[in-house]
């Protein structure tokens, strides 16, 4: 969480420079910045729900990060997208930002079902 955070912090400051190593076209920099900063706000976020969610592998229990990845991405972050790309017209940001919610949405649900503890009743 430290070293995603502190990356988070760096490409939140240096977005534009970062995005310039890779392109020159001026029509991409901007929106590679944009999201660049925005991805970057989830970071503690996204790593503190890997974290969750491999604990959950390492105990042996494969079918509970499955299905939270299931639910997180495909019926959350994908049609939170279309939503808030289209309908809210949000355009690309609202893309972007539908990422961070479902990352740390995928995080939250990581945290309450390791709480629950079912994972300690797996059989390896």
């Amino acid at each position: 969480m430290i070293f995603l955070g502190g990356v988070g912090v760096i490409l939140i400051l240096f977005a534009e420079p970062t995005v310039r190593l890779f392109t020159h076209d001026p029509e991409v920099i901007p929106l590679a910045a944009s999201c660049l900063r925005i991805l970057s706000y989830g970071n503690i976020g996204y790593a503190y729900g890997m974290v969750m969610l491999q604990a959950f592998n390492g105990a042996g229990d494969t079918l509970t990060p499955t299905w939270v990845n299931l639910f997180g991405f495909w019926f959350l972050e994908i049609p939170l997208a279309y939503w808030l790309a289209i309908p809210m017209n949000l355009r690309s940001k609202g893309a972007f930002f539908s990422i961070v919610i479902a990352e740390g949405s995928i995080a939250l649900a990581g945290i309450l079902l390791f709480r629950r503890g079912r994972w300690r009743q797996q059989k390896i």
